[in-house]
């Protein structure tokens, strides 16, 4: 199989194949897998019970160096858990989700008979991608912003949206800062190195992390990516394309948790994905430029920038319109999927 067919098998599923219920249950954790991870590690599994589908973290996907509490792993079940929960309606069935903190963790989706609906939401899921691009400068309308503002808060998670520039190039200076620190620290490098697919074959192998498609860099064998990349990825270099990335946006999005804990940073992902699936339905583009969230050194002081007085600054995602990216990779569903007697 080549990309583009690996592509259109991943980001084409169809409803009208869910013909009986082990179908429907997969058809489900097909929309859910289309939601963002860092590094598009897809670090989650499924667990299909009568009537609830169990969304549990893969603790064997962590990226410990740049996610060291495992924060943005959680916040990446939850982005799976609004999928899950959107492609739940569109099938006739209410969905409703309950964070379990025993363990690691899990969102246990109960689904009940309802009425179908088809949302723009839902719709978007096929199409919204993480657009590591430049944008075209041209600024949102109040109402686009006021769709946006509406689909990215939710229970204990709120998101801040900064489009006056002098808000944004203040913010533009702590994500340099922490990008400057994480390409200075060698563990840092070798963990993007490991989740970097460096030609098609790899990308289309592994099905996951972060294809040179995507990311718009030229195919090379890995050998050779691995030794581009160690010589060319310098903070200098990084923070200009990071500084015009940032200017061409319309504004940043910054998400908040009220509560720093993993119920809330699954609540984050769900708000993003909202938001990410409300931007791909008017139209609008984004990406995520977490490293002042990630820097662990960083974060204190950005969110005082911010005006922060409690909570965490989940994420940090900029916006704006621009020409579509090829399409990232996922791994088969049946990969991802436990059967009910298994344990993570």
């Amino acid at each position: 199989m080549n990309y583009d067919e690996a592509v259109k098998n991943t980001w084409t599923p169809d409803l009208a194949l869910s013909k009986d219920e082990t179908e429907r249950m997969k058809m489900l954790v097909h929309y859910a897998i289309l939601a963002p991870s860092g590094h598009n590690t897809q670090c989650w599994q499924f667990r299909v019970e009568e009537s609830a589908i169990s969304i549990l973290p893969d603790l064997t996907r962590r990226t410990p160096v740049v996610d060291p509490d495992d924060h943005h792993l959680y916040v990446s079940l939850g982005c799976a858990t609004e999928n899950l929960c959107l492609a739940a309606r569109a099938m006739g069935l209410d969905a409703e989700a309950e964070f379990r903190p025993r363990g690691d963790g899990e969102i246990r989706v109960t689904l009940t008979p309802g009425e179908a609906e088809v949302s723009p939401l839902f719709e978007a899921i096929v199409s919204r991608q993480c657009t590591r691009s430049d944008y075209d400068g041209t600024p949102l309308s109040a109402e686009e912003l006021a769709l946006l503002e509406a689909a990215g808060n939710g229970s204990g998670v709120s998101v801040v949206l900064l489009t006056e520039r002098e808000a944004i190039d203040g913010a533009l200076a702590f994500i340099l800062d922490a990008n400057t620190r994480q390409l200075e620290n060698p563990a840092f490098r070798r963990e993007l190195e490991a989740w970097v697919r460096f030609n098609d074959a790899e990308a289309v192998e592994k099905g996951d992390g972060l294809s040179g498609r995507a990311t718009g860099n030229p195919q090379a064998p890995r050998w050779l990516g691995k030794w581009l990349m160690r010589a060319m990825l310098r903070p200098k270099s990084e923070n200009a394309k990071l500084a015009r990335q940032v200017r061409s946006a319309a504004g940043l999005a910054v998400f908040v948790s009220a509560v720093d804990d993993r119920a809330h940073w699954v609540e984050a992902g769900r708000c993003y994905q909202r938001f990410a699936l409300q931007a791909t339905a008017l139209g609008i583009r984004n990406a995520f430029i977490n490293q002042p969230v990630e820097e662990a050194s960083v974060r204190p002081e950005f969110a005082r920038a911010l005006g922060l007085d409690s909570g965490r600054p989940d994420l940090v995602v900029r916006f704006g319109r621009g020409p579509a990216m090829p399409r990232s990779l996922r791994r088969p569903v049946g990969s991802v999927m436990l059967s009910r007697t298994s344990s993570p």
